[in-house]
């Protein structure tokens, strides 16, 4: 597998609109939701939100969400993964931890204190990996639905 990793703009959203389907489904456990190339391309336009792709052979087959962010204590900023996704048929190939890895460097040239995310206690597999390359942070997450879509 010939991985490239890197940020991903509007040229993307064709790619990313099945992928971001496909996680939404495999969250949700629902029935899968047709790709949302509009969706797609706000999210890629976004002024808050970054994405980077990961591409085996150009196609993309992976995706992670982040943001910077102020991180108040420190005085720096941390970089925040929102979700992160690999698809079935790229999974076991390191794609999840070359996308980490490649946010590391991100946050080593933009100073970050420290990268973070929160992943479903119920992902066993993402967890796996996670335990394997970070330490697990001293807080607990806590949610608020407001809005629930449909």
């Amino acid at each position: 597998m010939q991985l490239t990793i890197g940020k991903i703009g509007q040229e993307s959203a064709h790619q990313l609109a099945p992928l971001i389907a496909a996680y939404a489904q495999e969250m949700r456990r629902g029935a899968p939701r047709r790709p949302d190339e509009y969706y797609a391309e706000l999210l890629l336009a976004d002024p808050t939100a970054e994405l980077l792709g990961a591409r085996s052979d150009g196609a993309l087959v992976g995706f992670a969400i982040f943001f910077d962010l102020p991180e108040t204590i420190t005085g720096h900023r941390a970089g925040q993964i929102d979700d992160i996704y690999v698809a079935p048929s790229a999974r076991d190939h390191g794609v999840g931890r070359r996308m980490i890895e490649q946010l590391v460097e991100i946050g080593r040239t933009r100073e970050w204190a420290h990268l973070r995310w929160l992943v479903p206690e119920t992902n066993t597999a993402a967890i796996g990996l996670y335990e394997q390359i970070a330490k697990p942070a001293p807080w607990k997450s806590y949610s608020i639905p407001i809005h629930e879509r449909r």
